[in-house]
Parts: C-alpha cells; structure tokens; sequence
C-alpha cells in the first residue's frame, strides 16, 4: 500500500523517467520504490479504470514496458493500483 513517502511531484517524476523511461520501456528497474512507483504509474496509464483484465492481458500489457511482467504485475497489485479478484484485475476508478 502506498503512503506518504511514495507521493512524488512532476519534477521527480521527469528526473525518474529521464534515467530510466526511454521510449515506452523501462530500461532498468529502480531499486527505490519511490521511482519504482514513478515507472509503475507510467505502466498503469494503459489500464482503463474500471475495466477488467485477464492476467495474460495484464501481462502483455506490461510486456509492452518491461521484461519482468511477473514482478511488475505482483507490485501493480501490492502498492494497490490494480486490484486483483478471482483472477481478474481491475484499475480502480479514481474518486
């Protein structure tokens, strides 16, 4: 789950992005979580709110940003920006 120290603003998110973002795909993955959840965020604009996706369509999904789907997936779930259910997973909407 998030909290306080994972809240970034727009100039680290483009510091993060300039070291690790290039042309859609991370080039390596941060050992910080404060610029994992930079990348993570960035992932997460492909998943439309509300919908809900196959965890293959997750996968490739990811696969479009990073090789180690399994890994992205598994923190897409912890920080709590997908919700994982029976199987399925779900953008939630933002209130």
């Amino acid at each position: 789950m998030l909290n306080e120290e994972m809240i970034y603003d727009e100039a680290f998110a483009e510091k993060v992005k300039k070291s690790f973002w290039r042309d859609g795909f991370i080039v390596m993955m941060p050992s910080q979580l404060k610029k994992r959840k930079v990348l993570l965020d960035l992932i997460l604009q492909d998943f439309e709110p509300g919908r809900s996706y196959t965890e293959q369509e997750v996968n490739f999904k990811i696969l479009d940003h990073y090789d180690d789907y399994c890994t992205v997936r598994r923190e897409l779930v912890d920080f709590g920006l997908l919700i994982r259910e029976k199987g399925r997973y779900v953008r939630p909407k933002e209130e």
